[in-house]
C-alpha cells in the first residue's frame, strides 16, 4: 500500500517558535504540534480551510503550550500530552509515553520519550510518512539546552534519530538555525556541507524563511551534536579523537552554552 503523504504547514509563533500543522488529506484530520501561540495557529487553519482535530504536545514548557486553551475553545481539538507532563498541560485528554501510538486520521506516529531538555519531553515519529517532530530535542544544526538531566541523557535521546532513514524530515520547535550555524562552523570549520547549509539558511532568512524542516541525512552531515564521533569534533571539544561520544557531546554542549 502506498504511504500516506501528509500536508504540513510551518509558521513562526512568538519570536522564534515554529508552529506546525500536519493534516491527513484522506480524512481531513489535522493536528498542531504544540501551540506556542494561538493566533498564528488559528490564522493558518483559516487560510488553509483546515479543521483542527488534535494537538500533540512535545513538552510542558510555557512557550509550547500557552496557546492551547484558546485554540481548544475555538476548535474543540483533543489535547495529547506526555504522561510525565499530565498536570502541566492545559486540557490534556490523553497522555502518552514510550511506545504508545497516536493517529491523525490515517497517519500513525510512535511516541518516543526523549528526555534531556526536560524530563517529560516526547517526540512523535510518523514512520510511514517519513516525518519526525523533535520539539526542543533536535534542532536544525543544533540540539536543545540540557535543563533537567545530565548531558548524557540528552545524548541518548539524540542517538535515536541517527537510526532513522536519511530522507526523514525533521521538524524542530524553534528557529535557532543561524545561531546554531555559527557555532557549528566554529566547531567544524572545514565541513563543506556545513558551509553550504549555513549559506542556504542565510539566504532563506533574508527572504523571511527558515531552514525547517531539515532531514536526518542533512543533520548527520552537518549537525555537530550528531557528529560527535568525528575526529575533528573531538579535537574541537578539546578531547582525543576516538573519545567516548557522550564525552564529546558533553564538551560540545558546554561550549555551546558559553558561545
Amino acid at each position: 500500500m502506498a504511504s500516506v503523504k501528509p500536508e504540513i504547514r510551518t509558521f513562526l509563533c512568538r519570536s522564534d517558535n515554529i508552529g506546525v500543522l500536519i493534516r491527513d488529506p484522506a480524512s481531513g484530520a489535522c493536528a498542531a504540534i504544540d501551540v506556542p501561540e494561538a493566533a498564528p495557529v488559528l490564522a493558518t487553519l483559516e487560510a488553509e480551510g483546515w479543521q483542527l482535530t488534535d494537538i500533540l504536545v512535545t513538552h510542558r514548557h510555557a512557550d509550547h503550550i500557552e496557546g492551547i486553551p484558546e485554540v481548544v475553545e475555538r476548535t474543540g481539538a483533543r489535547v495529547t500530552a506526555p504522561e510525565k507532563a499530565r498536570e502541566a498541560v492545559p486540557g490534556a485528554k490523553r497522555t502518552v509515553a514510550e511506545g504508545d501510538t497516536v493517529t491523525v486520521g490515517d497517519l500513525v506516529a510512535k511516541v518516543w520519550e526523549t528526555p534531556g531538555h526536560c524530563a517529560d519531553h516526547v517526540t512523535y515519529h510518523f514512520a510511514q510518512a517519513e516525518v519526525v517532530f523533535a520539539g526542543d530535542t533536535l534542532f536544525t544544526l543544533g540540539c536543545g539546552r540540557v535543563m533537567e538531566a545530565e548531558p548524557q541523557v540528552l545524548w541518548r535521546s539524540l542517538r535515536r534519530f541517527l537510526d532513522l532513514p536519511d530522507a526523514t524530515a525533521v521538524y524542530s520547535g524553534h528557529d535557532y538555525v543561524l545561531s546554531n550555524g555559527r557555532f557549528a562552523l566554529a566547531a567544524e570549520p572545514d565541513n563543506r556541507n556545513l558551509k553550504d547549509r549555513v549559506a542556504q539558511a542565510e539566504r532563506l532568512a533574508e527572504q523571511g524563511g527558515f531552514l525547517i524542516p531539515s532531514t536526518i541525512g542533512e543533520e548527520k552531515a552537518t549537525n555537530p551534536f550528531l557528529r560527535v564521533g568525528e575526529p575533528a569534533l573531538a579535537r574541537a571539544a578539546g578531547l582525543e579523537p576516538g573519545s567516548d561520544p557522550a564525552a564529546v557531546f558533553t564538551a560540545l554542549r558546554a561550549w555551546k552554552n558559553r558561545f
